[in-house]
C-alpha cells in the first residue's frame, strides 16, 4: 500500500482543488489539512486555492489583493470582518429583543394597575350598593309595627342617606356591572401579554445561550478535575526529584 508521501505534489493540489471548487471543502475543512503534515500544510496555503475560497465565500467583495497580502490574509481580513458585522447583528437582535421584554413588563405593570383601580372600585361601588340596600329595607320596614329600639335605628338610618335611595341602587347596579366586564378585558388583556412576554423571554434566552459558555462543571466533576491536575504535576516532578536524588 502506497503512502500520502509516495503521491506527487499535483495529485494532492488536485485533489485539494476537487474538494475546494465542488464546495464541498470550506475554509476550516482547508485549515484542518493543513495542520496533518507540512506537505500539506505547503500545498493548503497556495494561492489558487484560497482565491476560490475569497471568490466563493465573498463573492460582493471581489478585488485583486495588494501585492504585499496573500489571498489567504486576505480571507482572513474579510472574515474578522464579517465576524463583526454579525457580531453587530446579532447584539442588536439580542437588544431589540430586550427591549421587546421590557415593553412588555411595562405593558404588564400597566395593565396591573388598572386591574387594581377596577378592583377597588368594584369593592367600593359593591360596598355602597350593600348599604344602600339596607337603607331601603329600613324604608320600608318603617311602614310596619316595630320595637321602639329598632324602628329608631332604621329611622336614623334612613335619614342620614341624603341621595335618591332607588336611582342610587340603579347607578350603582350600572357601575358593577360595566366593573365585571372590565376587569374580564383586564384579565384577558394581562393574560395575553404575559403569553407574550414568555414567548419574548425564551426567544432572548434562545439568542443568548452558548453551549460552551454556559457549561458550568458540578461540584464533584470540579473536585475530580483538581484531583487530576496535583496528580498529573505529582507525575511531572517525580522524575525530577529522582534527577536530584542522583
Amino acid at each position: 500500500m502506497s503512502s500520502k508521501n509516495e503521491l506527487p505534489d499535483e495529485l494532492w493540489r488536485k485533489i485539494l482543488e476537487i474538494g475546494i471548487k465542488s464546495s464541498n471543502f470550506i475554509f476550516k475543512d482547508l485549515c484542518c489539512i493543513s495542520i496533518s503534515c507540512r506537505r500539506l500544510q505547503r500545498l493548503s496555503n497556495e494561492d489558487s486555492l484560497w482565491s476560490h475560497l475569497l471568490s466563493v465565500d465573498f463573492p460582493n467583495q471581489i478585488s485583486s489583493p495588494p501585492s504585499s497580502s496573500s489571498p489567504k490574509s486576505l480571507y482572513k481580513i474579510r472574515f474578522e470582518r464579517e465576524r463583526e458585522r454579525k457580531l453587530l447583528v446579532y447584539k442588536r437582535a439580542v437588544l431589540r429583543k430586550e427591549s421587546q421584554v421590557s415593553e412588555h413588563l411595562r405593558k404588564l405593570r400597566e395593565i396591573e394597575v388598572r386591574l387594581s383601580e377596577e378592583r377597588e372600585k368594584l369593592k367600593s361601588a359593591v360596598s355602597e350598593l350593600s348599604n344602600l340596600h339596607k337603607v331601603s329595607q329600613a324604608s320600608v320596614a318603617l311602614n310596619v309595627w316595630q320595637p321602639e329600639v329598632v324602628r329608631g335605628r332604621q329611622k336614623q338610618m334612613v335619614e342620614q342617606c341624603v341621595v335618591p335611595v332607588e336611582s342610587r341602587i340603579r347607578a350603582l347596579k350600572m357601575e358593577v356591572k360595566l366593573c365585571n366586564q372590565q376587569l374580564q378585558v383586564f384579565d384577558k388583556a394581562y393574560r395575553d401579554e404575559k403569553q407574550r412576554l414568555d414567548a419574548a423571554k425564551e426567544e432572548l434566552q434562545s439568542m443568548k445561550y452558548h453551549p460552551l459558555r454556559d457549561y458550568k462543571l458540578t461540584s464533584n466533576e470540579s473536585h475530580e478535575n483538581k484531583m487530576k491536575r496535583k496528580k498529573l504535576k505529582t507525575c511531572i516532578n517525580s522524575p525530577c526529584k529522582q534527577g536530584k536524588t542522583t
